[in-house]
């Protein structure tokens, strides 16, 4: 990690904070309704203004070290086709939620997974946290296979505890001990 910027290099991808200028990758890749539905918070329909609202969100966050959003940069085209976050950061009992998601066009890589072990290497080496946690629709299982693949144990159930596309949702909570996590 560059002392000077924070960028995490992984092999395929980079993470690193967010410009303006990234609004527009982030507005394209929210542009598709099925990618949306499986994520907590993101609103449909996503405008462009939204992700100018979000980048500038995820400054103060990180000024006040509250939260660190990084864009998941893919080399190879050196465009954002994601995010993964650590929200709620609470210092007094070094835990934070993990909040991802990618662009549908990325899906079956193994990007993600990538993007969650680089901040998990974050998390426990940079920030010192004890441990880290996440939400998932109980339908998404994709996203339930990136927490188990990066070490993360099933928690519980939050018995339709979310509310989306005129529906109930179960929220599957996981999280990963700083003893449990591998390089």
């Amino acid at each position: 990690m560059s002392k000077t910027k924070l960028e995490i290099e992984g092999e395929r991808i980079k993470l690193r904070k967010l410009k303006l200028s990234d609004a527009s990758d982030i507005y394209k890749n929210l542009q598709d309704r099925e990618m949306v539905k499986w994520t907590l918070n993101i609103p449909w329909p996503y405008k462009r203004k939204d992700a100018i609202k979000f980048i500038r969100k995820t400054h103060y966050e990180m000024k006040k070290k509250s939260g660190y959003t990084f864009g998941i940069v893919l080399k190879e085209i050196n465009k954002v086709i994601g995010v993964v976050s650590l929200i709620h950061i609470n210092q007094k009992d070094k835990n934070a939620e993990l909040g991802y998601w990618l662009g549908k066009k990325y899906w079956g890589k193994g990007l993600m997974t990538e993007a969650v072990k680089l901040m998990l290497k974050f998390a426990f080496e940079k920030l010192k946290l004890h441990r880290v946690y996440a939400g998932v629709f109980e339908e998404n299982i994709a996203s339930r296979r990136v927490l188990e693949k990066t070490g993360f144990k099933l928690e519980g159930v939050m018995r339709e505890c979310r509310y989306k596309y005129n529906q109930w949702h179960n929220e599957l909570r996981f999280s990963i001990l700083k003893q449990e996590y591998n390089q």
